[in-house]
């Protein structure tokens, strides 16, 4: 179970890219609004979430946290998120967070030393509280991936499958997404 966590302002490729391929790759996903069952996203479009609750238990293998200033801001001030993180440094579950939502993770403890990727300005690489900063697309490190931007969300999501699935998944939803591109 991957609980992908939505708040109002969130941008929906960051969001919705990794969990279509999540989806492809047979991974079963719960969409948690945040900020309601209705979450608009930075561009306006309105998402329905799967639930407004959730719980962390051992089902749970990924927790994945989209960007987008706002939402962003919108996930870094909900303690439901802040406990989630909380409970997966504990108890071995992986984190993911994509352009400047990393800085949430580090903000709250769960990149001190490890790498990570989050968009590059100062306002969230200076949050990110890990050993290295990476200009990667996407990084993978003991359990934690990040990802720079929205034009990586393909790639971010492929990762995910890959660190859920292993490389055969991850290269079948690969094939699947660009063999007629």
């Amino acid at each position: 179970m991957v609980y992908v966590f939505l708040a109002d302002g969130f941008e929906e490729m960051e969001a919705l890219a990794p969990v279509d391929i999540m989806l492809r790759a047979g991974i079963e996903v719960t969409t948690v609004g945040i900020t309601g069952e209705y979450v608009t996203g930075s561009h306006g479009i309105v998402v329905r979430a799967d639930t407004t609750e959730f719980a962390m238990n051992e089902s749970v293998e990924l927790i994945v946290l989209p960007g987008g200033g706002q939402g962003t801001a919108n996930l870094g001030a909900s303690q439901r998120v802040k406990d989630a993180i909380e409970y997966s440094k504990k108890n071995g579950v992986k984190m993911a967070a994509i352009c400047a939502a990393p800085s949430v993770l580090g903000e709250n403890g769960a990149l001190v030393g490890k790498k990570a990727a989050c968009f590059p300005f100062s306002a969230f690489t200076d949050k990110l509280n890990c050993a290295e900063y990476v200009s990667d697309g996407v990084c993978a490190d003991g359990g934690v991936i990040t990802a720079r931007s929205a034009g990586h969300a393909a790639s971010f999501g492929i990762e995910l499958v890959r660190q859920l699935r292993g490389e055969e998944a991850a290269q079948g939803v690969y094939t699947e997404i660009y063999q007629n591109a």
